[in-house]
């Protein structure tokens, strides 16, 4: 099990940890150690158990706040994804102009007509 040396508040610390978990732990006590250096700098010297408890209060707290945020930004991102899923399911109703076969069907004699008086008038013109 690798030991860390770690320092908090200015005071060093051997502390042990799985392993590949290292960067992990250091990356905490660098946490903690700005809490505790900021005590530090305000309160002063204190003993090593009030500091490190204070400093942890002061991350939890910051966390407890950071979970609040997330809570609702997540119930924000399912009243989002309600509100699409909603537009997605619901059906838009495209009415498409639909012609009778009656309409169809005079159109086409109508231009039968057409046709037919066209040549006519061609056929006139020409013999004429």
């Amino acid at each position: 099990m690798p030991q860390v040396e770690i320092t908090i508040g200015g005071r060093n610390f051997e502390v042990a940890c799985q392993e590949g978990e290292e960067q992990f732990l250091l990356t905490a006590a660098a946490m903690l150690d700005v809490e505790a250096s900021s005590l530090s700098t305000q309160i002063g010297r204190m003993p090593e158990s009030r500091m490190l408890l204070m400093a942890g209060l002061l991350l939890a707290d910051r966390t407890a706040g950071l979970e609040d945020k997330v809570r609702e930004a997540e119930g924000k991102l399912a009243q989002a994804q309600a509100q699409l899923e909603s537009k997605s399911t619901a059906t838009e109703r495209v009415e498409v102009p639909v012609v009778p076969a009656e309409t169809i069907e005079s159109m086409t004699e109508i231009a039968r007509q057409a046709e037919y008086l066209a040549q006519e008038i061609e056929a006139k013109a020409s013999a004429g």
